[in-house]
Order: C-alpha cells, then structure tokens, then sequence
C-alpha cells in the first residue's frame, strides 16, 4: 500500500504544469470546518509489539489564508472551543511552487536545510507544516493531480517528529516516515497520513515499530460562531508574523536549526503563547522579547 502510494507521486510528471489551477486547489483547503481525527496501526513489524488502542478525536477549526500569491500560499489553522469561543493558534501549512530547498527533521529536535533536485521539483509544490509555535515540523513535495476531476496532492516520503498526541505517552519511537494526500472534496477536504513509527538512533540504525494510517476530515461547519478566531487573528496576525520572520532566519538556507527545549516544546510555546496574549489585549512586545526566547531555546544545527 505504501509503495503504491509513493508511486502516486511520481506519476503524470508529462503533464504540463498548470501552477495556477494548482494555487486554486490549496485555497480551497480555507474555510471553517468541523474535523474528525482518526489514526489506526495496521501493520505491527516488531517482534512482540502489541497493537495500539485506535484514535478518535475531533475539533472546530478555521483555516485562514495569511499569504497568497503565483508561487507561495501560506494557510493558518486556528481551534475554537464552541461553548466558551477560547481560540487555539493551530498549525500552519506553507506551500510553494518549485521549492529549491525545503527542511528535513534530521535528528532528535534537529532540522536541516536541504537543497532539491530539480527533478523532484519541477511542476511540483513543496508543503511545509510548523508547530503552534511556527517552530518546523516536517515537509514534503509533490504534484497535484486532477484525475477524473479530483484534485489530490501527494508528497513524497519524508522524516517529521512524533505528533503531540503521541510524544506525551510514548517512548518506543522517536521519528514517523510519512507520505501525507491531501484530496479536494465536496464539502471539505482530507488529510490521508501513511506513517511509519521509527526507532533512529544516532549511529543511523532504524527500527520500525508499526505503520499506522491516519485520516482527517475536514467538512464545512455553518453551526460554530469561529468570529473569536478571526478576531483573534486580526489582533495577532502581526506579532506572528515577527515570529516566524525569526524562524526563517535559521530555514531559509543550511545548515537549519536545533532546538534546545524537550520534545513536547513548551519551553518556546508558553512564553511566545503569553506574549501572543498581551498583543491581543493591546500591549506591545518589543523585537528584543521575541529575540530572548530564540537566544534561549533554538541554536543552528551542527
């Protein structure tokens, strides 16, 4: 299945590129949904390794367009709580048009910077998906396809840290290899996710613990108030966007960045989240606050 999949983003490279149509499918990922979170192992490759409980959860989120132009999309997701309308800055997902470069999770808290060869590239859209703190989680590139008129983004295979819900629990794996789809749909969109939880250790050996396939279902929600989360976005846009001018600092060439706090990341998360609070409630945070939390938390990769 996983090669099968792989294969997916390799094929149809003859066709002629069509940029445009491509930006068009990204920007119908925008929109206020209601999302469904499902992730299943499936197949158990270590020897004695016991089957995990299936996941299921779910969440009310809006996707904001932050950047959009020919050749770069940048997407913002942010969770309201519906009953109390708390907001939660979420994920973010960038996307750009033959990407010469793009970051790698490399080794434990490390990303590098890489080169892409051209071949990979052409015609292709390198996606790049950051932590709630912008801080980097993995990236991935590959073609749109509109076979029989579905539009579906597959990326290549890639390395990303292991995702919030498991790192808390979980100490029998340190790195997923992922292939991520991304399908057009009507009424939303999906997130398809074949993961394969890896044991890396620093000599490069590797051992695979279980393949699990995740889902994400993304359908329009018209029954949540989501105008907390575009107030909150109107009131922050400008902090986060001096955030991650910082994080660009370190990815926008080799070597990339390490970052010195524990897996889960709160070191940086809290102290950037609280300031994100205070510009919301109209009080100013200097550049050099912002600095102080980079000077302390992240470092070049070696």
């Amino acid at each position: 299945m996983l090669l099968a999949i792989v294969a997916l983003a390799s094929i149809g490279t003859a066709r002629a590129a069509d940029p445009e149509r491509d930006r068009r499918s990204i920007l119908a990922m925008r929109g206020e949904y209601r999302v469904d979170f499902a992730f299943d192992e499936t197949v158990l490759l270590a020897p004695g390794y016991a089957r995990a409980p299936a996941m299921r959860s779910g969440g009310d989120e809006v996707v904001i367009v932050v950047e959009d132009g020919p050749r770069r999309v940048v997407l913002q997701h942010l969770l309201v709580e519906p009953k109390s309308g708390h907001v939660t800055k979420h994920w973010c997902q960038d996307w750009t048009y033959e990407a010469p470069r793009r970051f790698e999770y490399s080794a434990e808290r490390t990303w590098t910077v890489r080169e892409l060869p051209p071949e990979l590239t052409r015609g292709a859209w390198t996606q790049c998906v950051y932590e709630v703190s912008d801080a980097p989680r993995y990236c991935g590139t590959g073609r749109w396809r509109y076979d029989d008129g579905v539009a579906t983004w597959t990326g290549d295979p890639s390395w990303r840290p292991l995702p919030r819900r498991e790192y808390t629990r979980r100490s029998d794996y340190n790195a997923l290899s992922v292939v991520n789809r991304h399908t057009i749909a009507p009424g939303g969109w999906t997130h398809e996710q074949f993961n394969t939880k890896v044991q890396r250790g620093p000599d490069g050996r590797r051992r695979e613990i279980a393949r699990e396939f995740g889902f994400n279902d993304y359908q329009k929600d018209t029954d949540v108030d989501f105008a907390p989360a575009h107030r909150y976005w109107q009131a922050t846009a400008a902090y986060w966007a001096r955030v991650r001018a910082r994080w660009e600092r370190f990815l926008a060439g080799p070597p990339g960045l390490r970052m010195k706090t524990g897996v889960d990341g709160m070191a940086m998360i809290v102290p950037l989240f609280v300031q994100a609070g205070r510009v919301e409630q109209g009080e100013a945070v200097a550049d050099a606050q912002i600095d102080a939390v980079f000077a302390q938390w992240v470092e070049p990769a070696p």
